[in-house]
């Protein structure tokens, strides 16, 4: 790799690492690409060739994530939603729905026994979605799945 292209991965690190300790409030792409030091076009572009993904996908995905811990506390769907920086409960059980694939109401209400006896790191490796290709080669929908007790060990 030459020295550009090690400089332009250390921009997106640093909008990336904004997007992990910001995720809970209003960030667009000019935001982000602003802390990559790019246009927004070329930061998106460029971060999705790094990470597989866009950066609005990346953000929803921290929200999500982070809304799973809060759910399964036994916080309200409403009030996960707008923690996580979300303002359209509409639009964050549909985002749910797609990465989780179960509805918010239907993944608070069941049991998350695996997940809660395992150590928070283990818990976040374990529930993290991750994004694989379909048939086409295109990301497809991530599906998150929660690990059972005998994938702790």
């Amino acid at each position: 790799m030459d020295p550009q292209e090690l400089a332009n991965l250390a921009h997106l690190r640093r909008a990336r690492d904004l997007i992990d300790r910001e995720y809970a409030r209003p960030l667009d792409v000019p935001t982000m690409a602003q802390h990559a030091l790019m246009s927004p076009a070329h930061f998106s572009r460029r971060f999705r060739a790094a990470y597989g993904e866009t950066p609005y996908s990346y953000l929803m995905t921290r929200r999500i994530e982070r809304a799973m811990t809060l759910l399964r506390g036994g916080m309200s769907v409403t009030d996960a939603c707008m923690t996580v920086g979300c303002t359209s409960l509409g639009s964050f059980s549909s985002r749910f729905t797609e990465i989780v694939g179960e509805t918010p109401s239907a993944y608070r209400g069941r049991g998350h026994d695996a997940v809660t006896a395992m150590p928070a790191c283990v818990a976040k490796v374990n529930t993290r979605p991750s994004r694989n290709s379909g048939p086409s080669g295109n990301s497809g929908p991530s599906r998150i799945r929660e690990a059972g007790p005998t994938a702790a060990a």
